[in-house]
């Protein structure tokens, strides 16, 4: 995962980002890279999975 932290609290995911943060251009080049799982992850503790990607315009 890039620039991306979990926390799960009873029934409740925070999610905890650095907007930041840059990791280069996407594939397609049109957007920049802030945070990614890289994929579907497994929460912490739970069966539940996500798959999240956060970016900006180029």
């Amino acid at each position: 995962m890039k620039n991306v932290e979990f926390s799960v609290e009873g029934n409740m995911l925070t999610i905890k980002i650095d907007l930041s943060k840059e990791f280069g251009p996407s594939s397609s080049g049109k957007n920049i890279i802030v945070a990614s799982t890289e994929g579907n992850v497994t929460i912490p503790d739970r069966e539940e999975k996500i798959g999240l990607n956060i970016y900006r315009k180029k």
